[in-house]
């Protein structure tokens, strides 16, 4: 029989009158899960997550992300906070997550963060990255990390367009449901890259915060100008008109990579206050 991998991590701590918030950066493989948050049916990263927990301390929790990523997008950077009622050693509980959970979703970092810190809401900053491979033969190994497009993109006006969408704009003609966002429309967009390394292209997007699949919009809309379709001054009518047409597809999930994510030193103080808002993408 092969050995147990959680009783040599299994924690025995007393119970505590204020539970432990903890703070874990994630990174996973998306293409095989429903998406960060639990469904009815499906895989998720929060479900083999919160299991892992439950399995290695025995208490069952609620896990916080900094965003909800959808069916088959990947993160290299997701932190997620949750509250334990017992104390165990950060160092030993990282060793003890990362034996139980499975292969596509590792534990990079953990540290214990005051009852103030929230992954959500402390967020100040997000980046994105979409990758896509623009060679007229798919490469089968980047199939599950990138995004084909036969077609050669122009790049110089792919980032002539992404420069016009540069700045704090009502963003509703790049959200998949614009009514559904609590918090309005209207985001500060920061960085709007695009570049090559040989046949990959990689945009680079980063947001004080994004709106429903308004980064795969953003991808979806700069390939149409890389082929051709629609000149880089539509950027600012389709800004301006503020309403979803057919001339922002949405991209595929599979090269869409959530990146970085930026907290204020003084969110992890003992004593912060989480701010409130955002949409969590």
């Amino acid at each position: 029989m092969p050995p147990d991998p959680v009783r040599p991590f299994r924690v025995a701590c007393a119970a505590t009158d204020t539970p432990q918030r903890y703070l874990a950066v994630l990174a996973y493989d998306g293409t095989d899960f429903c998406g960060w948050q639990i469904q009815a049916h499906g895989r998720s990263v929060q479900g083999e997550f919160e299991r892992a927990i439950e399995q290695l301390t025995g208490h069952r929790v609620r896990a916080h992300a900094s965003g909800r990523t959808d069916a088959g997008v990947h993160a290299r950077c997701q932190p997620v906070h949750f509250d334990l009622p017992v104390r165990p050693e950060p160092a030993r509980l990282h060793v003890g997550l990362n034996a139980v959970l499975p292969p596509d979703v590792r534990v990079l970092s953990l540290r214990s963060v005051g009852r103030g810190f929230h992954a959500r809401y402390s967020c100040i900053e997000k980046e994105y990255r979409y990758f896509i491979d623009n060679a007229p033969v798919p490469d089968p190994v980047a199939r599950r990390h990138r995004t084909w497009e036969r077609a050669p993109l122009d790049i110089a006006a792919m980032r002539e367009a992404a420069a016009r969408l540069l700045g704090r704009h009502d963003f509703a003609a790049f959200a998949a449901n614009p009514n559904r966002e609590i918090s309005g429309t209207v985001r500060d967009l920061r960085r709007l890259d695009v570049r090559r390394r040989g046949s990959t292209v990689e945009m680079i997007a980063v947001a004080d915060g994004f709106l429903y699949r308004m980064v795969r919009s953003l991808a979806g809309f700069l390939i149409r100008v890389g082929r051709g379709e629609l000149a880089p001054a539509a950027a600012r009518d389709i800004l301006a008109a503020r309403v979803r047409t057919a001339r922002v597809p949405t991209a595929p999930p599979q090269g869409l990579f959530l990146w970085r994510v930026r907290y204020p030193p003084a969110a992890f103080r003992a004593d912060a206050a989480p701010r409130s808002g955002g949409d969590g993408r």
